[in-house]
């Protein structure tokens, strides 16, 4: 295993690994984003004495990479023995608690001053409230010799004894700039060719999500050898932001028609409705040659229909009403008052 230290980009030398381990940050000083976060807990991997913690945010951005860099700083050699790491994928019921966290926080381990053994425990809003209250009792037993990392989607999900015994770092989605800077390493270090618009397409796809983009980066790489928007949308099987921007502006310039066609022929090639929504709102969102209020409005609009689409009305019609509504935000105050007189 070595680690390059140009462009930050973490490199092993396995051969087959898939492109998110093979970066995967193995340093503190090596994770992108969440500064300020980051620079905390470089504090704690010098200084050591690491408190109870619970890392919330969206999936993707780092959370999970960041409490195994400040691990593997804080404990080197011996991180093998004194880090229990547990997943959404395994059993962690009450049972699960009561053994295998509870045998490892009993485990004698030498380790230098200031340093104690990690549980991490991963999606850990999606424990069983009587876990929950099980894992309180350890915490308070063995906070001596265990200290408890948690992350999550959710804090809120985490019983509050819980989260009045942890610091909590809640992490940010990460910048457009931030993800580019590093696709860039990785095409750097693969000899990956590609077009700017398909780099952007990467970062529209992935909206944030660190883990998203690049995924799809190598899986765009892979299955067409070269990055380009058209590329990136075939693999993400994501509606075309272009033909969204189409139906949007159609809409904006009161062609209900056209937008409706549109929308028809987006509809046709199988996309699901909340896909659809999904696009809707990145393209509103990043449309910066409309003024603020028009676009707070398009925005809210978006908002209800995709709270209906996700309580499962999902069909046609909710689509089509949302150009109808979009169209009509787009003609302002009055066709308000013409709708008024219509309906009197």
């Amino acid at each position: 295993m070595t680690i390059k230290a140009q462009d930050s980009v973490i490199h092993l030398s396995a051969p087959n690994l898939p492109w998110l381990e093979k970066y995967r940050p193995k340093v503190l000083a090596d994770v992108v984003g969440n500064e300020d976060i980051i620079s905390r807990l470089k504090v704690i991997a010098k200084q050591g004495n690491m408190p109870h913690m619970i890392l919330s945010g969206a999936p993707g951005i780092g959370k999970t990479t960041a409490i195994m860099a400040l691990a593997r700083e804080l404990l080197g050699d011996s991180m093998k023995d004194a880090v229990l790491e547990l997943n959404a994928s395994d059993d962690r019921g009450i049972d699960t608690v009561r053994d295998r966290i509870k045998t490892f926080a009993q485990k004698k381990v030498t380790l230098p001053a200031n340093v104690h053994k990690i549980v991490i425990l991963d999606e850990a809003d999606s424990m069983t409230a009587g876990a929950q209250q099980a894992l309180r009792r350890i915490m308070e037993m063995y906070s001596n010799t265990t200290r408890f990392a948690l992350a999550c989607n959710i804090s809120s999900k985490i019983i509050e004894p819980i989260q009045s015994r942890c610091a909590i770092l809640r992490f940010t989605k990460l910048s457009d700039d931030e993800i580019l800077y590093r696709l860039l390493s990785i095409c750097r270090e693969e000899n990956v060719e590609y077009q700017h618009e398909g780099l952007q397409a990467l970062l529209f796809t992935s909206d944030g999500d660190m883990r998203q983009a690049i995924n799809n980066l190598q899986s765009t790489f892979y299955g067409f050898g070269f990055i380009n928007a058209e590329n990136v949308y075939k693999v993400c099987d994501q509606p075309h932001p272009t033909i969204v921007q189409d139906i949007v502006k159609s809409c904006l310039a009161k062609d209900i028609e056209k937008a409706l066609l549109l929308l028809k022929n987006l509809s046709s090639m199988g996309y699901s409705s909340i896909d659809i929504i999904g696009t809707f709102f990145k393209v509103v969102k990043n449309m910066d040659d409309i003024n603020e209020a028009l676009q707070l409005e398009l925005i809210k609009e978006i908002g209800f229909v995709h709270m209906r689409v996700l309580e499962g009305l999902t069909s046609f019609l909710q689509l089509s009403g949302l150009i109808a509504k979009m169209t009509r935000v787009s003609m302002g105050k009055d066709a308000e008052k013409a709708f008024t007189v219509t309906i009197k």
